[in-house]
């Protein structure tokens, strides 16, 4: 998930608080959340509703999505065709192309020249930077690398009789980052998919965001870009980049991964492009589940479920099996919704997204989680390592009272890319390891390759292929 904002203390262990600004314009009606009842509701039923709602759907778009499109393309096309249409133009037209889109859809007009931000415009950013930002960039990228460089994948030698077998990494040589721009800055987005890469040691990164305040204009994200010694940055944004990078164009060599967050049209254009590169997933809407029990302070449930809301779309998920506890926290968040800036869209995102499930017990609680297989996954009880043994899939696990989500958004250590949409299943997190390639290593001498041959002459004889029995024969009858 992409987190908000991003918050600067002032130094190490100096806490600045001021208080959350009042959204005048938010009514206090209290928040209308869907409720599971599992001792009473058809769960199966509810369960599968709730799955189909947090399921990307490619096809989906709002009113003025589809006026939008009709202003572009001329007729009502489906986002999946838009980026079909803009992914072949790309490819056989290039950076004309590229360029056409972003007028287009950006109403950004720019030369092929404009496209990549001069090395002055980045070092002007950094000088003119806030020192605080500096400063926290600098401390969460070595939080990154620390974590990072324990879990990097190590060549492996296993020996043999009469010879070796290897694993060998090494990493890719060029990789592309999305960087969202759209409604806010995301200097950390910057952070978590750079810094895994340069551990596990790509030696080009090129960020791509959008022409935007917020993209490729924001000096908050070209200064942190130059920190980390990142001299590619393209003002280019949506599916347009992705094919930029996936098939390269004129200025912009194709790259060989794109990892990153981004909208629907940039999650399908990397779904689209995938196999002319590699990317890290198909990411829908951030999402949360919190799991509660009589431990749990509401005021921090509230907070924890409002930080997914307010990515607006984003889905805040409750369960737990003491009905007061979720009653308390669903009433903390009626009153915290009205304080937030963005809360008329959290308190929608809640409405429409969100839900709170009562539970027979722990165990179903754990249970359901599985059955979701959220992106972020807090479990702020009591006995929160227990229950996180018993579920088997999350995209990030945080455990306890004091690991809110928006410590592993900002500044932890693991990358903030994840799995959504009940991908965790059978995808994990973006790390270092996800820019390596590997490769296998076989050596044997003689007396190896005869310890083996047997075995190979039995299994190419079943399968037919005798020119493979064959060539293990012929070495064999070559010496006697």
């Amino acid at each position: 998930g992409v987190p908000g904002a991003f918050l600067l203390p002032a130094r190490p262990n100096t806490i600045e608080l001021s208080p959350l600004p009042e959204n005048p314009s938010m009514n206090y009606t209290p928040v209308a959340i869907p409720r599971i009842d599992s001792r009473r509701d058809d769960i199966r039923v509810a369960m599968a509703q709730l799955r189909a709602k947090l399921s990307p759907q490619g096809n989906v778009v709002s009113e003025a999505g589809r006026k939008r499109t009709i202003e572009v393309f001329g007729e009502p096309l489906t986002p999946q065709q838009v980026v079909e249409r803009i992914c072949q133009d790309v490819r056989t037209k290039g950076i004309a192309a590229v360029l056409d889109y972003s007028a287009r859809i950006d109403r950004a007009t720019l030369a092929a020249d404009e496209i990549r931000v001069p090395t002055a415009e980045l070092e002007k950013a950094h000088a003119q930077a806030d020192p605080r930002l500096l400063d926290a960039v600098r401390r969460v990228a070595q939080n990154i690398r620390e974590f990072q460089q324990a879990i990097l994948h190590r060549d492996v030698r296993i020996e043999r009789p009469g010879g070796y077998l290897a694993q060998r990494y090494r990493p890719l040589q060029r990789a592309g980052l999305c960087v969202p721009g759209g409604a806010a800055a995301y200097p950390s987005s910057v952070l978590m998919t750079a810094v895994p890469a340069q551990v596990a040691g790509v030696k080009e990164l090129v960020v791509v965001a959008p022409p935007t305040k917020f993209g490729a204009y924001n000096g908050d994200m070209l200064a942190t870009c130059h920190e980390l010694g990142i001299t590619e940055v393209y003002r280019l944004g949506g599916a347009q980049a992705v094919a930029a990078m996936a098939y390269g164009v004129e200025g912009l060599p194709r790259v060989d991964k794109i990892v990153g967050p981004g909208n629907l049209f940039v999650a399908l254009a990397k779904q689209h492009v995938f196999g002319a590169v590699d990317i890290d997933s198909i990411a829908g809407p951030s999402e949360v589940v919190v799991i509660v029990d009589e431990s749990t302070r509401a005021d921090y449930t509230a907070m924890d479920l409002l930080a997914q809301a307010e990515h607006a779309p984003g889905a805040s998920v409750l369960i737990g099996w003491n009905e007061q506890v979720l009653d308390a926290a669903v009433a903390e968040l009626s009153r915290q919704v009205g304080r937030l800036e963005r809360g008329d869209l959290a308190r929608q995102s809640l409405e429409e997204f969100g839900a709170v499930i009562l539970a027979r017990d722990a165990d179903e609680a754990c249970e359901l989680t599985d059955e979701i297989a959220p992106e972020h996954l807090h479990i702020a009880t009591e006995n929160a390592e227990q229950l996180a043994d018993k579920i088997r899939y999350a995209g990030a696990m945080f455990l306890g009272n004091y690991t809110p989500v928006a410590l592993g958004d900002y500044a932890a250590g693991p990358s903030h890319v994840l799995p959504t949409s009940g991908t965790a299943r059978f995808a994990s997190g973006l790390s270092c390891n996800d820019f390596l390639r590997t490769n296998s290593i076989l050596h044997f001498e003689r007396d190896g390759m005869l310890r083996l041959a047997p075995d190979v002459q039995v299994l190419a004889t079943k399968e037919g292929l005798t020119a493979h029995r064959g060539s293990v024969e012929i070495r064999m009858k070559a010496e006697g």
